[in-house]
């Protein structure tokens, strides 16, 4: 039998896994990595633990029993933040801080006064507020609750809170049964992929959904669920479709994209080079051209835009975000940590950001900002003296995890593409649920991001059994204009909430470009809307707006007009793009970043780089 919550056995069996805490919030033992450490797989050996005793097994081994199961996606609306305190006391003490702004936060800690005196301190950025906050006596091996925690599902779409958890992918038995603790704290059924022939092993840091049944995973998923054992454990026999079959009725999914894992991501997590912003975008990590995964990244994006669809039909908007190398050394082909932006957490409206270095970082902090307009990105650094955590394989994302709340108001929309219509009224349509139904829905929409906004009431149009669709218009608008829109609800029981959340701070936008905005006919305009960081130093962003689908080159240039780079050739989307450039490798000086159509159109834009 695999090993699956073993409540507090580790000392018990002489396992030795679990540190002692000490002084003002740090632990006495190195921190274990998200991967297994040398001394765990010696310590195991030498103790093994029984798996075969039943009375170690723990919650509810059947899919939840509903009709309409849903995973809930990162984005939507959160009851509770958690983590675990063990290592790092300084960013869970800068996430608490920023959590607690938006949610309940229950920390699992082995000493709940030690925590609570950290919290309360001066030390790294002053006193949390407390009122928020959820000390919970428990024991655990490592920070790293992303991987072990449980998962919000609904057992009927928007309603029926329970928690779903996995057999856990390592030996550590008291992180393992934290999913029973915060089940056991906060009153939830939790329910387990424990027995067969619905045994699944699966890990947090490479799952993702995006609420409406589709998943996302690398192909460990396969690795650790098709038969066979490793030093510690026996895994799972299964097929890929045994495997899509649990996961459909443990998580009402049923499309479950697997991609092939990278060459030097030695956890094969998809949240280290991935994310899912909303129903219909995906950020992906970019490396320079050959570096690293940046390759195997790129096939398999491409391999997903190929082969599979929003919830709409509709293809995946991608946001590319730089990755960085390591502060003083290389990318992780080169022995370099493995650093990414793509390994936050979303906490209501609140994005918690990994940060590493300035040069880097303001180019992340601004794309993520740009991406989600409205949102509160906070960072948080991950590479610095005692809180390098990134040295161990995992950020933010990794050493958090969340419960959904127990009543979604559930609003989605696929948003509105630039358009060249400027005679016809332009519908938006979204998608309302709540479990008390909904009593009105709202759009809203102006042509300054800062207001005033116009409120248009939206007409139900499609009644299901699970939602209802609403729409309204907003009346068609001149050539050259920018209209921002978003959406908010009421529920019958009178929750009410909007899409993007932060909404008015956060809304949706399009451009009305007029019939003949095609890049070459509007040649006094220019598609380069900013070069950043500039001066340049290391990655650089170069971000433009396309009024429709281009084919171009972008060329970089010296003082002396001679060609030093090709950085674009082929065909880029129309509306916001972005490629980008490593200063790191150029002398110091003048360069000029030009744009050309395949109609011989040119457009340039002068960049510094120190």
């Amino acid at each position: 039998m695999t090993l699956h919550h073993l409540a507090r056995l580790a000392l018990a069996f002489g396992l030795g896994m679990t540190t002692t805490v000490m002084g003002f919030g740090q632990t006495s033992e190195a921190p274990l990595p998200k991967g297994i450490g040398e001394g765990e797989m010696m310590q195991w050996l030498a103790h093994p633990l029984d798996l075969s005793d039943p009375s170690t097994l723990r919650g509810i081994p059947t899919p939840p029993p509903g009709n309409n199961i849903r995973s809930a996606a990162e984005w939507e609306e959160i009851e509770v933040l958690t983590i675990t305190w063990r290592d790092f006391p300084c960013i869970l003490k800068q996430i608490t801080a920023a959590a607690v702004q938006e949610c309940r936060v229950v920390i699992f800690s082995e000493n709940v006064n030690q925590t609570t005196n950290y919290l309360t301190a001066l030390s790294c950025g002053g006193p949390v507020p407390m009122d928020s906050v959820e000390v919970v006596d428990a024991e655990s091996n490592s920070i790293w609750i992303r991987d072990y925690g449980a998962n919000t599902v609904y057992k009927e779409y928007n309603d029926g809170r329970v928690l779903v958890d996995w057999l856990y992918n390592r030996p550590r038995p008291d992180d393992d049964a934290i999913p029973d603790v915060l089940a056991a704290h906060m009153g939830l059924d939790l329910y387990s992929t424990i027995e067969s022939p619905g045994d699944l092993m699966n890990t947090g840091g490479n799952w993702m959904s995006d609420g409406f049944g589709t998943a996302f995973a690398s192909e460990l998923i396969l690795e650790e669920n098709g038969g066979g054992n490793n030093w510690w454990t026996t895994f799972p026999d299964h097929t890929e479709a045994d495997i899509d079959d649990i996961v459909q009725a443990y998580h009402g999914i049923d499309e479950y994209i697997k991609m092939d894992v990278l060459p030097y991501d030695g956890i094969h997590h998809i949240d280290m080079h991935m994310k899912l912003l909303d129903e219909s975008t995906l950020l992906v990590a970019e490396y320079p051209t050959g570096v690293a995964d940046g390759p195997q990244i790129e096939a398999n994006l491409q391999y997903v835009l190929s082969n599979f669809t929003t919830k709409w039909g509709t293809p995946f908007d991608v946001v590319r975000i730089p990755s960085p190398p390591e502060y003083g050394g290389g990318y992780p082909n080169q022995n370099g940590d493995y650093l990414t932006y793509s390994n936050a957490t979303f906490v209501n409206n609140t994005i918690l950001l990994p940060t590493y270095y300035e040069q880097y970082d303001t180019t992340a902090i601004r794309i993520w900002e740009e991406a989600m307009p409205g949102y509160n990105v906070v960072g948080i650094d991950c590479d610095s003296g005692n809180d390098n955590i990134i040295a161990l394989s995992g950020a933010i994302h990794c050493i958090t995890h969340t419960v959904a709340v127990e009543d979604p108001l559930m609003i989605s929309h696929l948003p509105l593409d630039d358009t060249e219509d400027t005679d016809n009224a332009y519908v938006v349509n979204a998608e309302l649920s709540h479990r008390s139904g909904i009593a009105n829905a709202t759009l809203s929409w102006a042509t300054n991001p800062e207001g005033p906004w116009t409120d248009v009431a939206m007409t139900e149009t499609i009644a299901s059994l699970l939602w209802s669709e609403y729409e309204a218009n907003i009346p068609a608008q001149a050539e050259g204009t920018q209209v921002y829109y978003y959406v908010s609800a009421e529920a019958n029981s009178g929750k009410s909430g909007a899409r993007p959340m932060p909404a008015p701070e956060g809304w949706w936008s399009f451009r009305v470009l007029g019939e003949t905005s095609s890049l070459d006919n509007v040649a006094a305009t220019s598609p380069w809307q900013a070069l950043y960081p500039n001066p340049a130093r290391a990655i650089t962003c170069l971000e433009l707006n396309l009024p429709q689908a281009t084919d171009c080159r972008i060329t970089l240039h010296n003082a002396f007009g001679q060609q030093v780079k090709l950085l674009h050739d082929g065909t880029l989307n129309r509306g916001v793009q972005r490629v980008f450039l490593n200063a790191a490798t150029l002398p110091t000086g003048p360069y000029f970043v030009t744009l050309t159509t395949a109609q011989g159109t040119r457009w340039t834009e002068r960049l510094m780089v120190e």
